[in-house]
C-alpha cells in the first residue's frame, strides 16, 4: 500500500467521524435535547481519539477498531429512549474499520457495536422494545452499506499492481481472435479486403480509375488501385488524374461526406462511426455524372458497403498489431546485443590489447594484433546488426530519410562513403511497405560495406506512389560466389514478394554490384483479372 493511499484514507476517516458529528448535534442543539448533550461530548471523545489517531498516523489494530465500535455502541444506548437519534452514529463504525481492514473489518465492527448497544439497553433499560429495536436494526443496515462500499475502496485502492496485466488481458485477447479465426472467410490481409471494395464499386459505377486511400501519418495513404485502359482520341490525354482523386479524397476525410468534381468522386468507408478507408476514382469519359446518376450512387455505395469495411478495419488492425509485435520483439533483440554481447566482445579487445604490450616475441605481437583486428571486426558487425534491428521508419521519417540515416550510420562505421539522393513528395506508403523496403535497402548496404571491399556506394531512392524505385550500387568487385550458408539474398527477395516489388541483384557494366528495387502500377497486379488492367499501389 502506497504512503499517498494511506494518508488518502486517514483524511477521509477523519471527515467521516466529523461529519457524523455535525449530523448529531445539529438537530440536538436545534431542539435544544439537553439530555443528549452528555452522550454527544462522549462520542465527541472517542471519535476525537480515533480521528487523532488517523491523523497521527498511529498503528491502529483490528483490536483497537473493535474497542472503538463498542464504545460507539454503549455511549449511543444510554439516552436512547429520550435521544434515539443517536443511533445514527451506528453506521460510523462499520465504514472506518472497512476503510482499514476490509469486509472483515466491516463483520467484526458491526458485531462489536452489536454487542455495546444490546448490553448497554439490557443493563441499564431494562431490554429492546418495539421503536428502539427498529431503530437499531435500520442503522445497524445502513452501517453495513457504507462498510461494504468502504471495503471495496480498501480492496481496490490498496491492491498491489500487477506487472503482467497487460499480458493476461492480451492473452485473453489473442486466443478470442485465434477463436474467431476460422469465421474469417475473407482472411486478414487489407489488399485483398480493399480488392473486393474495389470489384464491389465497379459493379455500381462505370469507373475506368478506381483506388482505396486508408488514413495514415494524418492523412491517406493509397492502399490499392484499379484502372480500366480506355482508348483515347488522338491529342487528348485521359480525364483520370490520380493526384485529383487523392485530393478530393482528403477532403471526403475531413467532411466525412461523399464529394465530386467534374468527373471526379470519392466517398467514405464507415464502420462504427469512424471513417476506415475512402474511395475515390473518375468516372469514364464518355458518361456525366448526371447521366449515371453518380451522387445518388455514392451514398447508397457508402451504406451498402459498411460490411465490407468493419472487414478492412479489422485487416487494418491486425497488421498494426503485428508491426507493432515484431518492432517491440526487434527493439528487445538489440538492447540485449549492445548491453550483452557487443560489451563482452569489446572487453576481450581490451584484454587483447594487454597481451599485445607485454607480447614477449615480434611474431606473438603480429598474432595478437591479427586477433585484435579479428575482434574489432565482431564488433563492427555486431553494431551493425544493433542498428539493422534499431532502424525503422517511424511516423515522422519518410522512407527516404530512414534510408538517409542507415547510410550516415553504416558509413560512420564502416569509414565507406555513402551518398544517397532522394526525390519523394508528401505522400506517403503504407507503415509495413515502408518498412519492408526499408529492410531491403539496409540489407544491400551492409552486403556492401561487408562484402564487396567497395570505395564508394550510391543509393537513389524515388518514391511516387504508387510507384517506388530504389538502386543501390557500389564500386566494389561485384557478386562473387555464393555461400551455402548466406541467406541474405533470399530473405531480400521474400521481403520484395511480400510488398508486390521485383527485386534484381546483379552486376553493373561499369563494374561493382548493382542492386535495384521497384514498385510499379503495370507489375504488380497486371494478371489478376482479365477484363481489368489492376495495379496494387500498396501490398
Amino acid at each position: 500500500m502506497g504512503s499517498a493511499t494511506s494518508r488518502a484514507f486517514g483524511r477521509l476517516a477523519v471527515a467521516a467521524r466529523v461529519f457524523v458529528l455535525l449530523a448529531l448535534v445539529g438537530p440536538a442543539l436545534w431542539a435544544r435535547d439537553t439530555a443528549s448533550f452528555p452522550a454527544l461530548v462522549a462520542l465527541a471523545v472517542v471519535l476525537g481519539v480515533g480521528a487523532i489517531a488517523a491523523q497521527q498516523r498511529w498503528q491502529l489494530t483490528a483490536s483497537s477498531d473493535l474497542l472503538e465500535a463498542t464504545a460507539v455502541g454503549v455511549v449511543v444506548a444510554l439516552p436512547a429512549e429520550t435521544s434515539p437519534g443517536l443511533l445514527a452514529a451506528l453506521a460510523l463504525p462499520p465504514f472506518l474499520s472497512g476503510l482499514r481492514h476490509g469486509n472483515r473489518g466491516v463483520a467484526e465492527a458491526m458485531t462489536a457495536q452489536l454487542i455495546g448497544v444490546v448490553a448497554t439497553a439490557t443493563l441499564v433499560g431494562g431490554g429492546i422494545e418495539g421503536g428502539f429495536g427498529v431503530a437499531i436494526f435500520t442503522w445497524t443496515v445502513c452501517g453495513l452499506g457504507f462498510g461494504l462500499v468502504a471495503g471495496f475502496l480498501h480492496t481496490f485502492l490498496r491492491r498491489e499492481p500487477d506487472s503482467v496485466a497487460g499480458y493476461r488481458e492480451a492473452r485473453q485477447l489473442l486466443r478470442e481472435l485465434l477463436d474467431l479465426s476460422g469465421d474469417l472467410s475473407s482472411g486478414l490481409d487489407p489488399v485483398s479486403q480493399a480488392d473486393s471494395l474495389l470489384i464491389a464499386v465497379r459493379d455500381e459505377l462505370p469507373a475506368c480509375d478506381l483506388a482505396v486511400h486508408v488514413p495514415q501519418h494524418d492523412g491517406l495513404t493509397p492502399l490499392t488501385r484499379s484502372r480500366v485502359s480506355t482508348e483515347t482520341p488522338e491529342g487528348e490525354s485521359p480525364t483520370a488524374d490520380p493526384e485529383q482523386s487523392a485530393r478530393l479524397a482528403e477532403r471526403v476525410l475531413a467532411t466525412g461526406r461523399p464529394l465530386t468534381r467534374g468527373q471526379d468522386f470519392a466517398f467514405p468507408l464507415t464502420a462504427g462511426g469512424a471513417i476506415v478507408a475512402v474511395v475515390a476514382g473518375s468516372l469514364s469519359e464518355r458518361l456525366s455524372p448526371d447521366q449515371v446518376g453518380l451522387s445518388t450512387r455514392l451514398g447508397a455505395l457508402s451504406r451498402s458497403l459498411s460490411a465490407d469495411a468493419v472487414r478492412l478495419e479489422a485487416s487494418l488492425l491486425f497488421g498494426q498489431l503485428r508491426d507493432a509485435a515484431t518492432s517491440e520483439e526487434r527493439r528487445r533483440l538489440a538492447r540485449e546485443m549492445h548491453d550483452g554481447m557487443a560489451q563482452e566482445i569489446a572487453s576481450m579487445g581490451y584484454f587483447v590489447d594487454g597481451l599485445i604490450a607485454a607480447a614477449e616475441s615480434p611474431e606473438q605481437g603480429t598474432q595478437l594484433l591479427l586477433l585484435r583486428e579479428s575482434i574489432t571486426s565482431v564488433v563492427a558487425e555486431v553494431r551493425r546488426s544493433v542498428l539493422t534491428l534499431r532502424s525503422a521508419v517511424d511516423g515522422s521519417d519518410s522512407l527516404g530519410a530512414a534510408i538517409g540515416g542507415v547510410a550516415r550510420h553504416l558509413s560512420a562505421l564502416s569509414g565507406v562513403p555513402i551518398s544517397v539522393t532522394v526525390d519523394e513528395g508528401t505522400v506517403r506508403l503504407r507503415p509495413e511497405v515502408e518498412a519492408e523496403l526499408m529492410r531491403i535497402t539496409q540489407e544491400a548496404l551492409n552486403n556492401a560495406v561487408r562484402h564487396a571491399q567497395a570505395s564508394r556506394i550510391d543509393v537513389a531512392c524515388e518514391v511516387s506512389p504508387p510507384e517506388v524505385s530504389i538502386t543501390v550500387r557500389d564500386n566494389g568487385r561485384g557478386l562473387q560466389q555464393k555461400r551455402v550458408d548466406s541467406h541474405g539474398l533470399e530473405i531480400m527477395q521474400e521481403r520484395a514478394r511480400l510488398v508486390g516489388a521485383t527485386l534484381d541483384i546483379g552486376n553493373h557494366p561499369d563494374g561493382g554490384a548493382l542492386v535495384s528495387l521497384r514498385i510499379s502500377g503495370d507489375a504488380a497486379r497486371g494478371a489478376a483479372v482479365s477484363d481489368h488492367d489492376r495495379e496494387s499501389v500498396l501490398p
